[in-house]
């Protein structure tokens, strides 16, 4: 405690002066940091409120058992390095790292270690200080996540681009022809972009059925030629299933302009649309294109894919035919008006 501490505890009341111990185990106690002390042999010596919290053990379920109850077994390398420095007099501060709690589920957290020492000055054990950081870690994990988006967003449309200025140019009779079909084209790619960004109110997604948001997502592939035929009935969209489903068939358009039916003048997109007891099938059927194969590796939009389709309670399945590319996809009745 310090002298300014002591002086201001001095000036209280006499029914209101609260000794430096008292004071330092109420800071301790009430906490939201979980606070523990240990011997130097790791054996829990104490345990506080914040403690309880984090980790779900009583003190008396904590207390005399090894702090190795809350490593897991591919970090109790950890302990042994931490106690050596603190048998140096060193202090460990904001080390991050997984513990596990009572119910055996892990918590990130970060910690602060210090050597406690008798009145003889001599090391006896060590204090730790625990936060818990996994909406941190979330958080990190939310912008990791949105940048590797943004960054196969980019990279699409450049290709996308590309794309559309060549098959623009196969059909273009002047380059007046040519600016404009690409101009026309390039409008139409930046709406179909704008379904797969959630606005901030979601207005962006209301009202829309699936078969407007496919037209809108194909048609700057349309040309003079309709590539496009949907069969089947059509469903009415939630804001948030609007958003998913662009998201999820903006992949499937994008790969299509790229090694797909879409790639090549003669390629069309045939959708078939049912209804499959609590769900509604999609089949998206590639014809007229290159031949395809399965990708060597798992990439991001397969990636996009599959979470979206689970997010909408269903799943997707490819399959690479001669003729082209056939994706299944199931989509909870439930999931759908959300």
């Amino acid at each position: 405690m310090t002298s300014l501490e002591a002086r201001t505890i001095s000036r209280l009341p006499p029914t209101e002066q609260v000794s430096s111990t008292d004071l330092l185990v109420s800071i301790v106690e009430n906490s939201d940091d979980a606070i523990i002390s240990k011997d130097l042999n790791g054996v829990i010596t104490s345990w506080n409120a914040g403690a309880l919290r984090l980790f779900g053990y009583t003190p008396e379920e904590a207390i005399g058992r090894p702090i190795t109850i809350l490593i897991p077994a591919e970090r109790l390398d950890e302990e042994p390095s931490i106690l050596a420095r603190i048998r140096r007099g060193e202090r460990i501060e904001h080390f991050e790292t997984v513990r596990l709690r009572k119910d055996g589920s892990p918590v990130d957290i970060s910690i602060t270690v210090s050597p406690i020492r008798n009145a003889q000055g001599a090391i006896v054990g060590a204090s730790k200080i625990a936060r818990d950081i996994s909406e941190k870690r979330r958080n990190e994990e939310r912008q990791t996540m949105l940048l590797r988006e943004m960054n196969h967003r980019v990279k699409n449309l450049f290709a996308l681009a590309s794309s559309l200025v060549t098959l623009s140019a196969r059909s273009a009779g002047s380059a007046e022809d040519l600016a404009r079909d690409v101009a026309s084209r390039l409008t139409a790619l930046a709406g179909a972009h704008a379904l797969t960004m959630a606005s901030v109110d979601g207005s962006i997604a209301s009202g829309a059925t699936l078969h407007t948001l496919l037209e809108n997502l194909l048609a700057p592939y349309q040309g003079a030629a309709d590539r496009l035929a949907i069969a089947g009935m059509d469903v009415d969209l939630g804001p948030q299933a609007t958003t998913q489903l662009a998201l999820l068939l903006h992949e499937l358009t994008t790969n299509s302009a790229k090694y797909g039916a879409l790639s090549v003048p003669t390629g069309s997109i045939r959708v078939q649309v049912e209804e499959a007891g609590d769900n509604y099938r999609l089949e998206w059927s590639e014809i007229g294109g290159p031949p395809v194969s399965p990708p060597a590796a798992e990439g991001f939009g397969s990636v996009i894919g599959r979470a979206t389709t689970l997010h909408l309670g269903g799943e997707i399945n490819r399959e690479w035919r001669r003729s082209g590319l056939v994706a299944t996809i199931s989509l909870s009745k439930q999931e759908v008006v959300r």
